[in-house]
């Protein structure tokens, strides 16, 4: 799929280009700084294959003679060609016109706080990672795409830097050009990030600190109450009621001041455990970057080892840990993650769920329990060293909301993609911590994950009966219909035939779908009302060996039939083909949990999203992909042959 940067780069260009009247200055260059990417530079600013030195020096601001010097001394070398026309002035082009047209192409749009980078190097795009977020991409091949960064202010107050200074010298490394305009807004973001302080008096209590009188006076006076504030204890500190300090990150941070969380909060008893398994480059990055920031949240594609790099944070954390998850399956999981890739003693990893409630020094709860009444007294008492959200988007729905509130000395997340319709993102990043993660595209290229294709079919009608009833619906009916068309059950036996040799998941939205597919495949269908424990048997058996294996008499599953409940944290390592047959009218971040399923180190990974076509469907399944693609994932479409 493509995208419209290019459209889109290109509406105000004209306005944030150089003047190209601008008087240059002779003391601002000199001929031993005209390289070939100057040059090449130059041309791209004179939108012309050739240039004479004169329009080399007014575009690179330096003299005529100097300009000419530098041309001179690039031909000498070999990278400049000149051509003599008679009585026409002596013009330059490129001798490798390759190297012209695939070399780097940086934007700014400072206005709308946008960069575009064409074929960006992997230095550029790790500087723009730690100060910018990555809004699309575009082109199919690594090494071809183009990529638009916005400056937001959650990425300026979460930028890994020690001072102003030192991000300003960031931004500036990568743009064409100075844009005051720009540098003074994110420094004016960096001190919005510096204003406002939690930290522990020696007496125990909270106290809030702000710069400023007036910070304390015209902002947090407007935006805390009672509730959150006890009494003030000087001009520019306010002693916190207990319990009020999640309101109060909050509060200020909506009112667009982020507060820094400096408390000298308890990190519980010791826990022994130790990591076992060698970390990624990228990983340490993640877990050195959280042990400073003290709280974050893990972003990265399945696959990409956000667990075990959880796991090597706990262990350097070393104190207890509360580990909150949306489902028992995933509980279970984590405790045969933990088991495998560490030291820990079983018998200090408790459960509490509905089947089993056991504190420990590693406990491991799901959201649903921990925010109920009758528990979360007994969870909010302990003084975790660590809490770990797992699926972090969780938080910001209304049932699981109040576990954000637990509040402990290192705050974890771990989420492929935080996104939400709902901007949810923002509440994640106030009461957990700031993103921290790997540039998707880079990990396909490096090859520690496996990058899925991903083909958008459509399905014709092929039953009259059903495109009729289509036509008559409306709403939630319609959409019911479209998701529901028969066909898709043919087009899916085609798909699994096609690719005997891969382990398949097929995604459905509807009971009655997955039933009537269960049935026409013949395989198992896995949804809510499953019990956990023959939903336990089934996913151990799709997990336990290749489907080419040669033991005819094996139990195991090559397809499963998997309702919601599959979209979420369930470790399939060896699903090589996911179908989605249906459930496009969800969000991106689910999207991309089914296109996650196949993300693996090793291996294929093959994405089949079916769409009836002429419906509502094919909208939905581009807005979904198209997620997908603005990580660096390619997205192909194709029509079924009626």
């Amino acid at each position: 799929m493509t995208d419209d940067t290019g459209d889109h780069a290109g509406e105000d260009s004209g306005g944030d280009a150089p003047d190209d009247d601008a008087t240059p200055d002779p003391d601002s260059s000199d001929a031993d700084d005209i390289s070939v990417d100057r040059f090449h530079e130059a041309l791209e600013a004179e939108e012309r294959p050739v240039a004479t030195a004169s329009e080399v020096a007014r575009r690179l601001g330096t003299t005529q003679a100097a300009a000419r010097d530098a041309l001179a001394a690039l031909v000498d070398r070999g990278d400049v060609d000149r051509l003599d026309v008679e009585a026409d002035p002596v013009v330059f082009y490129p001798r490798d016109w390759g190297a012209l047209a695939s070399r780097e192409r940086v934007v700014a749009f400072p206005k709308r706080r946008e960069i575009v980078v064409d074929r960006p190097t992997q230095y550029t795009r790790a500087r723009l990672s730690q100060f910018a977020n990555l809004v699309d991409t575009t082109g199919t091949e690594p090494g071809t795409r183009g990529y638009l960064y916005r400056i937001r202010q959650e990425d300026v107050w979460a930028a890994p830097f020690d001072d102003a200074d030192a991000l300003v010298d960031a931004l500036r490394s990568v743009l064409p050009r100075r844009f005051e305009h720009l540098e003074d807004w994110v420094r004016d973001q960096w001190r919005r990030a510096h204003r406002f302080r939690l930290s522990t008096h020696e007496d125990g209590y909270v106290v809030l600190t702000a710069a400023s009188e007036s910070l304390m006076g015209n902002v947090a006076d407007q935006h805390l109450d009672d509730d959150h504030l006890r009494a003030p204890i000087s001009d520019t500190e306010a002693w916190v009621n207990e319990g009020a300090v999640a309101e109060i990150k909050r509060a200020l941070y909506d009112a667009g001041y982020p507060v820094e969380d400096d408390r000298d909060l308890e990190t519980g008893d010791p826990v022994d455990i130790e990591l076992t398994t060698d970390l990624r480059d990228y990983q340490e990055t993640w877990v050195e970057t959280f042990l400073d920031r003290k709280s974050g949240v893990y972003v990265g594609p399945p696959g990409s080892g956000k667990t075990v790099a959880a796991i090597a944070t706990i262990a350097a954390v070393g104190g207890e840990t509360l580990i909150l998850v949306p489902s028992r399956e995933l509980a279970d999981q984590w405790r045969e993650e933990l088991l495998e890739h560490s030291t820990v003693d079983p018998a200090d990893i408790g459960l509490y769920h509905g089947g089993t409630k056991d504190i420990s020094p590693v406990t491991i709860a799901t959201y649903q329990i921990a925010g109920m009444d009758r528990h979360r007294g007994l969870f909010d008492s302990r003084k975790w060293g660590l809490i770990c959200f797992d699926e972090v988007h969780h938080v910001s729905a209304p049932v699981y909301s109040r576990t954000a509130e637990f509040q402990s000395k290192h705050r974890l997340g771990l989420s492929a993609t935080p996104v939400s319709e709902t901007r949810s993102e923002e509440e994640i990043y106030t009461l957990i911590g700031q993103p921290i993660g790997a540039d998707w595209d880079a990990l396909f290229e490096a090859g520690f994950v496996q990058e899925p294709e991903v083909e958008i079919r459509y399905v014709p009608w092929r039953d009259e009966l059903a495109q009729s009833e289509y036509a008559a619906a409306d709403g939630r009916e319609r959409r019911r219909l479209a998701a529901e068309n028969p066909a898709k059950v043919e087009e899916i036996r085609y798909l699994l035939a096609a690719h005997r040799d891969k382990k398949a998941l097929v995604f459905v939205e509807y009971l009655d779908q997955g039933d009537e597919i269960s049935d026409a495949l013949g395989a198992p269908f896995i949804s809510g009302e499953t019990p956990h424990h023959e939903r336990a048997e089934l996913f151990r058996r799709f997990r336990a060996a290749d489907s080419n294996a040669e033991d005819t008499e094996s139990d195991d599953l090559d397809v499963l039939v998997v309702s919601r409940v599959g979209d979420e944290g369930i470790d399939l390592p060896n699903a090589e083909l996911a179908v989605v047959a249906s459930g496009l009218g969800g969000s991106r971040r689910q999207g991309s949990q089914r296109a996650g399923r196949t993300m693996r180190p090793t291996g294929s990974a093959l994405v089949y999203v079916l769409a009836t076509r002429g419906s509502s469907e094919e909208e939905f399944a581009q807005r979904q992909m198209r997620h997908l693609g603005r990580k660096g994932v390619r997205v192909r479409e194709t029509n079924v042959a009626e």
